[in-house]
């Protein structure tokens, strides 16, 4: 049986980032607090606080004064800083560059163009999208699929963006919809749509894709709760029905390896590379069981 690592899985680069000033800190002073849960993967989250890192809500930053705080990946609204600021919380930012370019995106044109709506195609509660939407004092509309653009007022200019790990086919079919009943009902209105899907997050679907058909089977590893893995896990079950979607090496199984010669490990973008290694390691012992 062969068994082999996806290269192009793991974590992208905001996360690896993130990661890298929460370890730095870390090591410097034995502690960290982190505002939100620092990445979907429950094994990473578990692995960073045995070594110092604790996890806090917002309703325990409101409240905290003179300390540190590393904020996570996904970016925060304004109001975040706001609260540093009036309480003396140092901020580490690990913003991801690409979220932060699309902060300052919306907020500049939002001031330019004061009367056209802003419209993010993304998940409402995820914590990149909370963080969008504070950059225009809550007043986004928010859509995830094509039965929610009634919200949008087509009396109005639309500025369009997404999420950074949404799917990018999705995005482009909804921005036409949006574009061709705009342009129906007020044919004299301007629309525009903004290339914000992380380009590494758009071109891996395809990649994860040839990699799903050329396995018998394939071990999808994310955390329970993450968007992007179950997205991902989707690709790959299309491309693959021999697709299984697993946590931790816990969740792995012989029954899963049954009848394969060539299994395929790969991820989501908020996977370790040594949790896969570490399923790896469990599919090769389970193998020789066989």
């Amino acid at each position: 049986m062969q068994i082999d690592i996806d290269p192009n899985a793991g974590f992208c680069f905001g996360v690896t980032n993130a990661i890298d000033k929460a370890e730095a800190e870390i090591a410097t002073n034995g502690r960290l607090l982190c505002l939100g849960e620092m990445v979907h993967n429950h094994e990473e989250t578990s692995r960073l606080e045995k070594k110092g890192m604790q996890t806090i809500t917002y309703d325990e930053f409101a409240t905290m004064h003179d300390t540190t705080v590393l904020l996570r990946a996904h970016g925060e609204p304004p109001s975040t800083y706001q609260i540093a600021i009036q309480n003396n919380i140092h901020i580490i930012d690990a913003t991801c560059p690409i979220v932060l370019r699309l902060h300052r995106l919306i907020q500049a044109n939002a001031q330019a163009h004061t009367d056209a709506q802003t419209v993010i195609y993304g998940k409402k509660d995820h914590a990149e999208v909370v963080g969008l939407v504070g950059q225009v004092n809550g007043k986004a509309i928010v859509i995830s699929d094509e039965s929610q653009i009634s919200a949008i007022d087509f009396h109005k200019d639309i500025m369009l963006y997404s999420q950074t790990t949404m799917n990018h086919h999705k995005y482009n079919e909804i921005a036409d919809k949006i574009s061709q009943q705009l342009h129906a009902t007020s044919p004299h209105l301007s629309f525009q749509k903004y290339d914000t899907v992380c380009k590494s997050v758009a071109h891996r679907e395809q990649k994860l894709s040839d990699y799903a058909t050329s396995h018998d089977t394939i071990l999808f590893v994310a955390g329970a709760n993450s968007s992007n893995g179950k997205y991902l896990y989707n690709t790959c079950r299309t491309a693959n029905p021999r697709t299984h979607y697993i946590t931790s090496v816990n969740d792995l199984s012989e029954q899963m390896l049954i009848g394969a010669d060539i299994i395929g490990i790969t991820g989501a973008t908020s996977t370790p590379k040594w949790l896969l290694q570490q399923v790896a390691e469990k599919a090769a012992l389970l193998s020789e069981k066989k």
